[in-house]
């Protein structure tokens, strides 16, 4: 009764939003009555899938970055540099046994960078541990960008460069978009505009 009279008192209060329902693997409870039927009838919207944090959502990346809305697979026996990032192949991923077989092989050869504010198995075994706070993922993301840029690092087949060679990325500096010939990016001197000359280490 503990649950339902909880839910109760949010109807009665005018705020079953404040419901969220969360389930795991597939069935046929949790997917046509739990997940399909209750959230509607209470009157939430906020319930999620398990695709939501895995399936679907490892599909998104290479959806938008490469068109490929597919399970995919890493070239781990070939890999020099690993970076873990929000993540533990170890222990979770869809190809934990290929990631454990390949990982030593990988601190054999490279080196294996872990970003990640919890100590996980791959971090305890990574050679670098990027320790950092929970929800700094897009700070660490924009200054690694912005010094990519700003250093001249990046891309220059894949991404294209500045019409007159000179690189025009400076901290806090404005970029004229039509400087830059880009090749298979999109937007990147707009992007470098709104969000990332300002965002030094």
């Amino acid at each position: 009764n503990t649950v339902a009279d909880k839910m109760m008192e949010l109807r009665k209060a005018g705020e079953p939003d404040k419901l969220m329902y969360m389930r795991g693997r597939y069935s046929s409870t949790a997917t046509d009555l739990l997940y399909g039927t209750l959230p509607k009838i209470y009157g939430t919207p906020n319930y999620f899938s398990h695709s939501a944090i895995c399936a679907e959502a490892e599909k998104m990346g290479p959806g938008y970055t490469q068109g490929f809305f597919g399970y995919r697979d890493y070239d781990l026996a070939k890999t020099k540099c690993l970076v873990i990032w929000g993540c533990d192949p170890l222990s979770s991923n869809r190809q934990v046994p290929n990631a454990i077989a390949k990982f030593s092989d990988i601190l054999d050869r490279g080196t294996v960078i872990a970003v990640d504010p919890r100590m996980s198995a791959s971090v305890a075994k990574a050679n670098d541990w990027l320790p950092i706070k929970p929800g700094e993922d897009g700070a660490l993301a924009s200054a690694l960008a912005h010094v990519l840029l700003t250093e001249g690092y990046w891309s220059k087949e894949f991404v294209g460069d500045f019409k007159d060679g000179e690189n025009q990325f400076k901290a806090g500096a404005t970029v004229d978009e039509a400087a830059f010939d880009e090749k298979q990016t999109h937007g990147i001197v707009k992007y470098w505009n709104l969000e990332l000359k300002d965002r030094t280490p």
